[in-house]
C-alpha cells in the first residue's frame, strides 16, 4: 500500500538585506553577518518543528546539504 507524501517544512539559509538569514514560509529570522550563526538559527527552528511532529529540511544557499 502506498504511503501518502509527507509534507515537510523547508527552512532556507540565504542572503537578505546584506546579511545571512533563515527563511521559513516567507518569514526571515536569525539574521547575522555570519553564515554559521544563521545556519544555527535554522537548525534550532528545525528541531522545534520536528518536536511538533513535522518533517523538516534545511537548504543553504551555495551548499549542497546541511545535516542537523
Amino acid at each position: 500500500m502506498k504511503q501518502p507524501p509527507i509534507d515537510r517544512i523547508v527552512i532556507t539559509v540565504c542572503r537578505n538585506d546584506g546579511l545571512w538569514a533563515a527563511e521559513e514560509a516567507g518569514l526571515f529570522f536569525g539574521a547575522s553577518p555570519d553564515k554559521d550563526i544563521a545556519k544555527a538559527s535554522a537548525a534550532r527552528r528545525a528541531r522545534e518543528r520536528m518536536g511538533e511532529g513535522h518533517a523538516c529540511q534545511i537548504r543553504v544557499e551555495g551548499e549542497h546539504g546541511f545535516a542537523i
